[in-house]
């Protein structure tokens, strides 16, 4: 109705008729850019998994869950110990181990298990919110902010001291103490350094994983 007024009323007073957009459709003039085209390219790389909404590359979500199943088999090996279970251990090694476990060895080897997996699953902190914002439940200190350099500095430290010990332990550690006459040997061996390997990528892991955190909490401080 309003097209067919705008056309009559042009055809008597001999003025253009103004031309009213479609609906939905947004005028772009020269030089203009169309709003919301960098939110749009932001939602279209978090689609394709690229990066989260908070900056977080897709790949440093992939190597902070990789870095909490590192410690899984090795642990999953000494809680069989524990136990009871016989791993390969022989002569004074295997009697010092049927005498503790279960016992005080079983309790310790435990404690051991669940201290290395609580600081591998710690990393998920550098790709969660609670790694920048600190919970409400924790007392006197909930919902505030976490200084980066806070988280960074442990992490770096950290992710150091664990790729020197993986590299000493693959680069001769392990070598050495399966030489021991009563240490694991044959499929037992195999079997304990298959449970340990995957700890050689836990430091290089928080490393990547705190790179990614760094460039992303510093930027924003700039």
């Amino acid at each position: 109705m309003s097209t067919t007024t705008s056309v009559t009323t042009a055809s008597v007073t001999g003025a253009p008729a103004a031309s009213t957009p479609a609906a939905g459709v947004g005028a772009v003039g020269p030089g203009r850019s169309t709003p919301g085209t960098t939110a749009s390219t932001r939602r279209a790389a978090s689609r394709k998994g690229v990066v989260r909404p908070d900056g977080t590359p897709r790949w440093a979500e992939l190597a902070a869950r990789a870095t909490v199943w590192t410690t899984v088999p090795s642990g999953l090996w000494r809680l069989a110990l524990g136990v009871g279970i016989p791993v390969g251990f022989s002569g004074e090694l295997a009697a010092v181990f049927e005498d503790n476990t279960p016992g005080w060895g079983t309790a310790y080897l435990v404690t051991l298990s669940g201290l290395a997996e609580f600081l591998a699953f710690l990393t998920m902190g550098l790709v969660r919110s609670w790694g920048e914002v600190v919970p409400s439940w924790i007392p006197l200190i909930g919902g505030r902010a976490v200084r980066p350099l806070a988280a960074i500095v442990p992490a770096v430290i950290g992710s150091a001291v664990l790729t020197y010990l993986g590299a000493s332990a693959l680069f001769g550690g392990w070598a050495d103490q399966l030489s021991d006459p009563e240490a694991p040997q044959g499929l037992a061996a195999v079997v304990m350094t298959l449970c340990y390997l995957p700890m050689v990528a836990w430091g290089p892991l928080v490393a990547a994983v705190t790179f990614a955190y760094a460039r992303r909490t510093l930027g924003r401080r700039r």
